[in-house]
This record gives structure tokens, sequence and C-alpha cells, in this order.
């Protein structure tokens, strides 16, 4: 299974896996050569290679598109033959959303205004990456009325009447603690009081923020919660279960609206 670690962040710029403690480089998995198009150096001499060709990732992401309908036909199939439990399909999901959909938008530059609808084009911001990504999962939204809500009002959208934990500490270590409480592994949403969305990933017990940075990188990452700079900046948070919303997969399965 692929899994893409990536990255630490640095400061402000206007605008499973073991624990993530180095940035590694990596390539999106395409039929054609890949090459070497962005480089970008940070602190302690780390650097990172984002491996892109734009005509291997958007062939590469259409066929990934294209494997998310047949996995869901084949979950809903056996789901229905009763093959396979519904927890199979909770896992699925957040594999194929973090190990096949969200890799190939890493390094794709964040703009405030930012709304590509294909990875490594163009820029994108945090509400649209989370939409996009959620639209080419197959889950049946609107990624432009999605993006343009507040953090709120997104989690109640993705949350479909599931609960939405509302976490205020006064440090970030306080705030971390309670957020590992309420997580288990799987897949969430995470919005930052009224300033930042982004997916909170629990793996192995460790919880890993992918975001569109505003920060450095400024784009597309995968960082570990703690060490964000953006996570600590916040001390009022709203988490939205993802794979274990029942509502929100059994929609995406039947391919309904999420409203």
């Amino acid at each position: 299974m692929l899994f893409f670690s990536l990255l630490l962040s640095l400061g402000f710029t206007n605008e499973m896996p073991p624990k993530i403690d180095k940035v590694t480089s990596y390539s999106i998995a395409a039929e054609k050569p890949l090459h070497i198009i962005n480089t970008r150096r940070f602190k302690e001499g780390v650097m990172v290679e984002f491996n892109a060709n734009s005509d291997s990732i958007v062939d590469s992401y259409a066929n990934t598109k294209v494997d998310v309908g047949q996995l869901r036909l084949r979950l809903k199939e056996g789901l229905r033959l009763g093959t396979i439990s519904f927890n199979n399909i909770k896992t699925a999901f957040a594999n194929q959303l973090v190990d096949k959909i969200i890799p190939h938008w890493y390094g794709t530059p964040w703009s405030f205004g930012g709304h590509t609808a294909i990875p490594n084009e163009g820029k994108i911001a945090c509400g649209y990456f989370i939409s996009t990504t959620l639209r080419d999962m197959g889950v049946n939204i609107n990624r432009y009325k999605l993006a343009q809500k507040s953090p709120i009002d997104e989690a109640k959208m993705i949350s479909c009447g599931s609960v939405i934990n509302k976490v205020v500490q006064d440090t970030p270590e306080k705030a971390f603690a309670e957020i590992d409480r309420l997580t288990q592994e799987g897949l969430y949403f995470i919005g930052f009081d009224e300033g930042h969305v982004g997916y909170l990933l629990k793996r192995k017990g460790e919880l890993f923020l992918i975001h569109s940075n505003y920060l450095n990188p400024v784009s597309v990452c995968m960082e570990t919660l703690k060490e964000s700079r953006v996570f600590k900046r916040f001390t009022k948070f709203h988490l939205v279960a993802i794979s274990h919303n029942d509502t929100l997969l059994k929609r995406w399965l039947d391919n309904g609206t999420v409203l």
C-alpha cells in the first residue's frame, strides 16, 4: 500500500507509516516516466523533490478516478451479497482517498483563491482541496458550495448529521491530547476555528494533518499534527469522522447527494 510521508513546515510565507520526522522524496505512480520539475530546500539541508510530468499526472489521476468508481461498485455488490462488512467499506474508502487520490495533490501550490481541479496545475485553497478530493473520490458533492463555507459549516455538511466534536483548549498540547482521545484509526475532517480546514488521519496511533498549507511549503502536504505550525496557531477545532461516518459512506455507495 502506498503511503506518502511529507513534511514538517517552516515559517509563515504569506500565504502505517512510522512517525514523520524527516522529509522524503516521492513520485506519483504513472505508466510514463516522470521528471523532477520542482525542488524545494528547507532548513538543515532537507530537500523535497516533486517528481511530476504534467501529462503523466493527468492520465494517472484520471485512471485513479476510474478505479474509484469500480471500487465503489465492487464494495456495494459485496455488501449486498454479504461477502464483506461495512467495516471493510470504511477501510477501503479511507485507503483509496489517502493513498490513491490525495498523493497526486502533494506539492500543488496554495493560494487563498486557488480552485484548480487538476493536481499540480494552478493553485488550490484549503477548502477546495477538501471538496475537490472528496468529489474525485466519488462523493456526490458540490465542490464550490462546500469550499466556500466556513470551517464549521463545512463540518456540518460533511457530517451528514453525525456528531461534530468541538475542541477548545488554551494550549496546543492540551488540544492535541483531546483530539488524540476523541479519534480512532481512520480519517477525519478538521476545521480550525474560522480560518482553515484539512484532513486528520490517524494511523498506527499517529496523527497526521493533510492540507493545503498556507505556511511553508505553501502547498498541499502531509505533516504530523503535533509539529504542524498551522495547528499551533489555533485553539478551537471542529472534528467530523469521515471513514467512521456511516451516513456519509452509505450516500457514497448509493451516489446520494451530500447537502
